[in-house]
């Protein structure tokens, strides 16, 4: 998985920020995200920040834009409708209790970055905490602010023990760790913030996954919210039929062609028939071979019943004259009739005899 940080403050000038960028290509992070960080009053329309000219490292496949907005009042309208579409990231930075409990519970964000260098005036509680956690919203750790304070060793204690109140409320799920870098000397590598993390109660496995798996699902969620409907569908191809016939369709369409001249060749009697793609001779027989395939069976075709065998054979006898029909379709009773001529033997019958015994 690639390395993520998901908080690189925007400015105007654009040399510094280019140095920034080619630093974090030099640590091995391939997806940055350049935030804007609005404080008070939002404005009447949202400030674009033009990535195009900037000047990105090759080794950095994703720049993504990100509005950042401090929210210290809970019955403003925040309008964050209007704000989201223009940016690839919404990150809400709560000052107070209220504001907080309002972003876990109902407000519209992909990101709740807590500003961990001020010392934090609420305490973190579970049951505020989870309800953010089963929305999709993940909670951000912020180093930079702490690490480029030198000599401010409050900015250090305060990031330490609210990092810690944070992994405590959150059970270490749902976290992900950022610079908010304002120049390169704020960027730490990606084993040394999951060295960092160490420290505040989280495991390795768990740091890494803030700096990578994790940050990468609150990308996808992010870009599900804004191209797809409400969040669940997402249309990825039109369903538009290919130019390109598939094989199957060709296979069909060429059987069917062939079928069509063979039954136009039957029905016209020639005496050529193409079957297979080669011309044969018709015949009786080739031809009910050709077209057996596709004729469906008759009465003709179907086997005699017993009964129906034996009044085949009844009606042949009766219409016959008597005689008894050989295997060849021959008389028997002239065979029979010629042999006896051949050789004449003189047959006595029971009659002559008692004539002959009374005289």
């Amino acid at each position: 998985m690639p390395f993520h940080d998901l908080n690189v403050l925007y400015t105007t000038n654009h040399t510094d920020l280019s140095h920034t960028l080619a630093f974090h290509a030099e640590l091995g992070y391939s997806v940055v995200a350049l935030s804007l960080l609005v404080t008070g009053k939002l404005p009447s329309t949202p400030q674009p920040i033009p990535v195009s000219s900037i000047a990105i490292p090759e080794s950095i496949g994703t720049v993504l834009t990100r509005l950042t907005l401090t929210i210290s009042d809970a019955t403003q309208n925040h309008r964050l409708s209007q704000f989201s579409p223009a940016y690839s990231l919404l990150a809400i930075r709560p000052t107070t209790e209220k504001t907080l409990q309002l972003c876990c519970t109902s407000l519209d964000c992909d990101l709740i970055s807590l500003d961990l260098s001020q010392r934090l005036t609420f305490a973190l509680k579970f049951r505020t905490v989870s309800a953010a956690l089963q929305r999709g919203i993940r909670f951000e750790i912020c180093y930079s602010p702490a690490i480029q304070s030198s000599g401010n060793n409050e900015a250090r204690r305060n990031l330490i023990s609210g990092a810690t109140a944070l992994i405590r409320a959150t059970r270490g799920r749902g976290i992900i760790l950022s610079s908010e870098a304002k120049n390169a000397l704020g960027v730490r590598g990606p084993h040394d913030v999951i060295n960092l993390a160490t420290i505040w109660g989280v495991g390795q496995e768990r740091g890494k996954e803030a700096l990578c798996e994790e940050v990468g699902k609150v990308v996808r969620l992010a870009g599900m919210k804004r191209t797809s409907f409400r969040g669940v569908i997402d249309v990825i191809d039109g369903g538009e039929r290919s130019s390109v016939a598939p094989k199957g369709e060709e296979e069909r369409k060429e059987s069917s062609a062939r079928h069509e001249v063979t039954q136009n060749q039957v029905a016209k009697g020639k005496e050529e028939v193409i079957v297979n793609g080669l011309k044969r001779k018709a015949s009786e027989t080739r031809l009910a071979t050709a077209t057996g395939q596709n004729r469906r069976p008759t009465a003709e075709d179907k086997p005699l019943s017993k009964r129906q065998m034996k009044r085949a054979k009844k009606a042949k006898m009766d219409g016959g004259d008597g005689g008894k029909a050989g295997p060849d379709g021959a008389d028997t009773s002239r065979v029979q009739d010629t042999a006896a001529s051949d050789f004449p033997i003189k047959h006595e019958t029971l009659s002559d005899k008692k004539v002959s015994a009374k005289s």
